[in-house]
């Protein structure tokens, strides 16, 4: 029987809308806390770069991670020549038993060296709101830092309000030319209908 991909993706956006709402409350209770300034990274988490050997182990945890199918889950977001070219400024982190933990990866920009991007994050639900995220963002800063670069830039979606206001929350500013359902974002940014918030952060 034929996969209705157009009902999965609604159904799919209704439960990222109430992930969404999740995240804003527990985010809000983390910075109104005092904790944004001092969470710390699980100390029994081991960090290295990625190999290309991880490609398909930190595909297959994307729609396990995000709860999402998939026929639906944006894997395209990550072919393997991310893991074949940029692994020197990538970061991937495993528990004690060797299993994927988190991920980031990113890279130095050929066309502007001084400008780093941030182009995709990923925590296991059981870490999430331990500061795993924070710290994978400070080690790549950190990398970049050393490369020379003084601008670190990323992007979401409008929808994505929880990735909005963690960025914000690291000192991004965020930038966009129209108000959508009360976000700034860019209209058509990575294609017709494919608006998107940027970030942007200096070193």
């Amino acid at each position: 029987m034929p996969v209705d991909l157009a009902h999965l993706r609604v159904e799919w956006r209704d439960q990222w809308d109430a992930a969404i709402i999740s995240t804003e409350r527990e985010l809000g209770r983390w910075m109104r806390s005092g904790s944004a300034s001092t969470l710390t990274a699980v100390t029994s988490l081991h960090y290295r770069r990625p190999e290309e050997a991880d490609h398909l182990r930190v595909v297959d945890a994307i729609p396990v991670w995000w709860g999402m199918p998939t026929g639906v889950a944006p894997t395209g977001l990550l072919p393997r020549l991310f893991f074949q070219h940029f692994t020197n400024t990538s970061i991937l982190v495993e528990d004690d038993d060797g299993a994927l933990a988190a991920f980031l990866i990113g890279f130095r920009s050929a066309s502007r060296p001084d400008t780093a991007y941030v182009h995709f994050v990923g925590v296991a639900p059981d870490l999430r709101g331990r500061g795993v995220a924070r710290d994978l963002y400070e080690r790549f800063f950190t990398m970049m830092r050393e490369e020379g670069c003084t601008t670190v830039e990323a992007i979401t979606g409008p929808i994505n309000r929880g990735s909005q206001s963690f960025h914000r929350a690291l000192g991004f500013t965020q930038g966009g030319d129209t108000d959508l359902d009360g976000v700034l974002a860019y209209r058509d940014y990575d294609g017709r209908g494919e608006h998107r918030v940027t970030f942007n952060r200096q070193l």
